[in-house]
């Protein structure tokens, strides 16, 4: 690969007798990573059943290699069921190293495509809220799909310049992960188009854009809150400069050590070596940089709670949930255009804001009907409904659900909505009647490889 020679000769700089190794990175082939989610399954029972050769990634305890060249996760059911996803086993560390306790409000503010953001909202495990954004649509978009993939009910997806929400979430949140945009040095090895965009917009483009989101982002942090900041850089500009700058800025704000460690982890050239770099020729993954940030002060409790009014419900949908095996927070529904949503128990009020998606969508009221969302069928577990088909993985209905198709069965089911599902794992809705259930995976989503 041509670098270029201004970029060789700051990493010459930055890394002195070891640029030689570095440089001999570029020969190695590309990694590929596979993270379970732990919201959906143990690592353990993952194990159990995963199709694929893997080698565990020593420092990300549900992180995996997989042979790219001759495994394809993206094509297995288990992809569909969410029960991972596939990223950069460097990118996986941010959300790995801050800490979520169960009940924190958490923001991921530059968030899509979800690798991320679906790693803190399975640490959440369904409580508290997880607020995602992204200021391009169609990033949002595919975010979207990934959080709904991996089961995450109690979210916000919002498509906003971050000033934006500062107006909504003064101190609002426990824990912030900033992977800020940058320009991306650290990625030159898997994406050599990089490289090209490095040149049209390098560092100095990027580290006033970092300054800015992080202003924002502390502007939202609770006291006693927490702010991973990381990039996939190697420019001090992007990384320490925006760390020290923060720390000189806001008199309560400190570094925190991130950990536990690992020993290929190289310290930063922060005064206190508490930053993290990641660098090819020395870990198994692509470039990285981490800064863990601390809040001083104690905690304090939301006091910007949105009240939603109660809502009558369609007949049609309370007979849909006596299906249901769980109970529902009613109170906690709202009603947008007969489009029903379950919000997180505490959430602002969002007047003005863009976003695609707030808590999760139940389904739709139309021509008397209850037509219920596949983001809604892929929070469910086998025992949460009444009517359910459970495929074999090996079973060809399997792939021909993900293609849109009907399928048949023999056994004789309740007509109506049907819970799809693969090894225990849900896959989507049908429409059980005569033997025979209609499909009802949503289009956008449909496998059309298998």
């Amino acid at each position: 690969m041509n670098l270029p020679q201004k970029f060789e000769d700051k990493m010459k700089e930055l890394l002195k007798e070891e640029y030689p190794s570095y440089q001999k990175s570029f020969e190695e082939e590309r990694l590929y990573g596979l993270r379970v989610n732990t919201k959906r399954i143990s690592v353990e029972e993952f194990l159990k059943i995963c199709p694929f050769s893997l080698e565990p990634i020593p420092w990300i305890e549900n992180g995996f290699y997989y042979d790219g060249k001759k495994e394809f996760p993206a094509k297995h059911p288990f992809y569909h069921c969410g029960l991972y996803y596939l990223q950069e086993p460097s990118a996986m560390t941010p959300a790995n190293r801050l800490p979520i306790d169960e009940g924190d409000c958490v923001l991921d503010l530059c968030a899509a495509p979800g690798g991320k953001a679906t790693e803190l909202g399975a640490k959440l495990n369904g409580s508290g809220i997880l607020v995602t954004n992204d200021i391009s649509n169609s990033r949002a978009k595919g975010l979207l799909k990934n959080i709904e993939i991996f089961g995450i009910e109690n979210v916000l997806v919002l498509n906003e310049e971050p000033g934006r929400l500062v107006e909504k979430f003064p101190g609002y949140f426990d824990k912030i992960l900033v992977d800020a945009p940058c320009s991306g040095e650290g990625m030159f090895r898997k994406d050599s188009k990089m490289v090209k965009a490095w040149e049209e917009h390098g560092p100095e483009y990027f580290s006033e854009i970092q300054k800015v989101i992080m202003r924002d982002a502390y502007e939202m942090l609770k006291p006693g809150g927490m702010i991973l900041y990381s990039t996939c850089t190697f420019d001090l500009s992007e990384n320490e400069e925006i760390i020290s700058g923060l720390l000189e800025e806001y008199g309560d704000l400190e570094l925190e050590s991130i950990s536990p460690g690992y020993e290929g982890f190289e310290s930063g050239l922060d005064k206190e070596g508490k930053t993290i770099r990641i660098f090819p020729h020395k870990m198994k993954g692509e470039g990285h940089f981490l800064a863990l940030l601390h809040k001083k002060g104690l905690k304090t409790e939301m006091n910007n709670r949105q009240k939603e009014k109660g809502i009558k419900f369609a007949d049609e949908f309370l007979e849909f949930i006596q299906m249901l095996n769980i109970s529902l927070p009613l109170e906690q529904i709202v009603n947008r255009k007969d489009k029903l949503y379950l919000l997180p128990a505490e959430i602002p009020d969002l007047k003005g804001l863009r976003f695609l998606r707030s808590g999760l969508f139940l389904g739709e009221c139309k021509k008397k009907r209850f037509e219920p969302s596949q983001a809604f069928a892929m929070t469910l577990k086998e025992e949460d409904f009444k009517n359910t088909l459970n495929l074999s993985v090996s079973d060809e209905r399997v792939m021909r659900y993900l293609r849109g198709e009907t399928i048949e069965v023999k056994e004789k089911r309740k007509k109506g909505y049907c819970l799809i599902l693969v090894e225990g794992f849900p896959l989507g809705w049908g429409k059980y009647s005569d033997h025979k259930i209609k499909n009802k995976y949503l289009p956008g989503w449909r496998a059309t490889y298998a």
